[in-house]
């Protein structure tokens, strides 16, 4: 199998090393000459600056676009209209109707079209998806999530509810294996040029709620989340993946084998390429994120609660 790569800052470079140790990738590709030319070099693979040059030269099944969001909806076309398959960095694209479109496209040209909302491949969200579908602790009823963190400085062209929030509107779907149907958010802008810290709630129906909490203001890395069962709270942690589950009698702690969870997620794409397993995050279930994400935005923007209806 040839795998390619589209862009290669920030997050980025993870790929390109995971992709060489698994050795499929054939092929780099970024605007920046230098860096194109760079890890070109490094990988002993071929290199691009243009995705046209890309695509009408090299030989490959899939690849990845690892670029700003903005770029996402152009590139993901391309590809897609070559019939490749495609894996996108998350959020799918800044606009759900831009997402729509390429989720139909693929559909229509049979290949697949994956978005990387890794924290589903993450073994501190598998513990607890899995201790929900035995129901061990009763109805999950509601979930919290906190994260805050410097502002990543390669992040220019969205704000925090796109780049990071939609991590936890994604794993809340997952966990609760359903859609929100009412947003209600606030946000604002201290640091950076688009919001810089945002909380959110969701509604699901039978009166479940997420709360997503975000900031990029505190120095201090964090990622947490709990699920409030109607037995148990069970609190997970995404950076050391331990879980703890609290009940009224004990404190457990589920064994846990610590994997990387870009490595699960890249494992993925490529088994569902060759078709030995399914597509863990679809094309639907993304652009249905980025319907989340703006309608956080424009609740914050109005100050009112916004309804939706999701596949």
């Amino acid at each position: 199998m040839k795998i390619v790569q589209i862009g290669t800052g920030g997050w980025g470079k993870n790929h390109t090393r995971i992709l060489s140790e698994l050795g499929v990738l054939s092929a780099v590709c970024d605007s920046d000459a230098q860096k194109s030319k760079e890890y070109g070099e490094k990988y002993s693979v071929n290199y691009y600056r243009s995705v046209d040059d890309l695509i009408h030269t090299e030989e490959f099944e899939g690849a990845f676009v690892v670029t700003p969001t903005s770029t996402h909806t152009e590139i993901t076309t391309k590809l897609l209209q070559a019939k490749k398959h495609v894996f996108v960095e998350k959020p799918m694209t800044y606009r759900s109707e831009d997402g729509q479109r390429i989720a139909e496209l693929a559909e229509k040209n049979k290949v697949i079209l994956t978005c990387g909302y890794i924290e589903r491949f993450n073994p501190a969200v598998d513990i607890v998806k899995k201790i929900m579908k035995d129901k061990k602790f009763g109805d999950l009823l509601m979930l919290e999530f906190h994260r805050e963190n410097r502002i990543p400085l390669h992040i220019k062209d969205v704000g925090i509810i796109y780049d990071t929030s939609v991590h936890d509107i994604d794993t809340a779907n997952w966990l609760f294996d359903d859609m929100p149907h009412v947003v209600f958010a606030r946000s604002g802008r201290v640091n950076h040029e688009h919001e810089d810290y945002a909380s959110i709630m969701l509604g699901y129906k039978n009166d479940r709620i997420a709360i997503i909490s975000s900031n990029w203001i505190t120095p201090k890395r964090v990622r947490t989340f709990s699920a409030i069962c109607t037995d148990a709270v069970i609190t997970s942690d995404f950076i050391s993946q331990e879980v703890r589950v609290e009940t009224k009698e004990e404190t457990e702690i589920p064994r846990n084998e610590k994997k990387e969870p870009l490595l699960l997620e890249i494992q993925n794409f490529l088994e569902a390429i060759e078709r030995k397993n399914n597509i863990i995050v679809t094309a639907q279930q993304a652009v249905n994120v980025t319907k989340i994400a703006e309608a956080a935005l424009l609740s914050s923007q109005k100050g009112i609660p916004i309804y939706l209806d999701l596949k």
